[in-house]
């Protein structure tokens, strides 16, 4: 089974008279669509809201597409908050989750009204010093420990995660922040269970396990809770064997499950939120590189003028991304190469013992799902240059929406000794 690139060789030939590999390029007509069928599936639930996890792409124009169809950010530090703001993303279209968190940072948040979600009960004795200005809206990370178990299998062990409170935290929370005048409270899961679940069942699963906490929670406490975050975890297929999440039936499943749990405690105005990166942008970007060199020795290299530092996904994590040869889709995969960058590191490989199309120097290779986590775990090791990120549009041109970093970029920190004054 081989994946479609949603760019075909003669696109990427016209766009490299512009704009020169590697670069990032998403497709703004696949997230507009993807966006409406979240939305869509959710729709049953008149509070639901995606906050979009900015630190899988934060891109300003990406960010200004989904507001554009009714998302918010999710956001962890300092610039994020900021990158939203700018953005137009306003107040309590913000959702502040941040752990082991600056001062400052919680004194933006709170000057910009977002909805602040405590990672760690100490954090509000500290916030309370730091800021002091509780909101009436305000939010907990919970931690449920142990093992979280899907159809008899272990997904993810909380236990070892360093996000949230254990529920014996989250009630002593609730019962501080009730006294500091928080009236709508709201939490999640948010220890990342499980990063790329390709199971219709996860979310459902989940979404039962905290709307009894909340049940349960609120009869303790007697606090309003206002909002329950399903937080992220809803993955791609990555491997063109993986059959995708279908968010319609994943949707429903959470329907089910609010109406089973929530609505017989009299809680059916709870809103549900989510937060889903990769969900929302992976599949919709895609890193293309060029082949400049071929290698070989005891194996069959093909070398890209991209690298890790452009994708660190399959270097940090041995994780898979499918590889197309631009205009060879359709011929026989009868090659097996290492995909590789120009790095100092054995690691820095897209793809190992890759079955693939023979790749001639000169080859376009498309490498698929880079939406999410691509251009943003990128780095400058061996003083390699960030690319550009570009948008094709709904139309079929293309915009640049992130300028190629240059070497006076990288030099510009170092700028105050004036040695690099004439680096261009």
């Amino acid at each position: 089974m081989e994946k479609k690139p949603f760019l075909t060789l003669q696109q990427v030939q016209e766009i490299t008279k512009t704009y020169p590999t590697p670069f990032h390029i998403y497709d703004e007509k696949a997230i507009r669509e993807n966006a409406r069928k979240v939305k869509k599936a959710f729709a049953w639930n008149p509070g639901y809201k995606e906050y979009f996890a900015a630190k899988a792409t934060p891109n300003p124009r990406l960010i200004q597409i989904l507001h554009e169809e009714g998302f918010g950010c999710d956001c962890s530090s300092l610039p994020e908050l900021q990158l939203s703001d700018v953005c137009g993303v306003k107040e309590h279209d913000i959702m502040f989750s941040s752990n082991v968190t600056p001062a400052e940072d919680y004194k933006l948040a709170s000057d910009l009204n977002a909805i602040i979600n405590f990672d760690d009960i100490t954090h509000l004795d500290f916030y309370d010093k730091v800021v002091g200005d509780w909101k009436e809206t305000m939010s907990c990370r919970f931690n449920p420990g142990g093992d979280f178990v899907l159809n008899n299998s272990i997904m993810d062990t909380p236990q070892e995660a360093k996000y949230g409170m254990t529920r014996e935290q989250l009630v002593e929370a609730f019962k501080y922040m009730k006294q500091k005048g928080v009236k709508h409270f709201g939490f999640g899961i948010h220890a990342f269970l499980a990063s790329n679940t390709v199971a219709n069942e996860y979310y459902p699963a989940l979404a039962r396990i905290l709307f009894q906490l909340a049940v349960d929670v609120q009869k303790e406490t007697g606090v309003h809770i206002a909002f329950i975050n399903l937080s992220g975890g809803v993955g791609i297929p990555y491997r063109p064997s993986q059959e995708p999440n279908d968010i319609m039936a994943i949707g429903e499943g959470v329907h089910q499950a609010y109406d089973e749990v929530l609505v017989p405690a009299g809680m059916d105005d709870v809103a549900i939120y989510t937060e889903m990166g990769r969900f929302i942008l992976g599949p919709y970007g895609a890193l293309v590189a060029q082949c400049i060199h071929q290698k070989h020795t005891y194996k069959e290299y093909a070398g890209l003028d991209a690298c890790a530092a452009n994708l660190m996904r399959p270097a940090m994590y041995g994780a898979y991304h499918h590889i197309t040869v631009l205009g060879k889709e359709n011929a026989l995969c009868d090659h097996t190469y290492d995909v590789t960058g120009g790095l100092c590191e054995n690691n820095d490989k897209f793809a190992v013992d890759r079955n693939l199309p023979q790749i001639d120097i000169g080859d376009y290779v498309y490498i698929h799902d880079t939406g999410a986590h691509g251009f943003s775990m990128g780095y400058n090791y061996n003083a390699k240059l960030r690319s550009a990120e570009l948008l094709l549009c709904e139309d079929g041109s293309v915009e640049m929406i992130r300028r190629a970093e240059t070497p006076k970029d990288y030099f510009a920190t170092f700028d105050f000794t004036g040695l690099f004054d004439n680096i261009k």
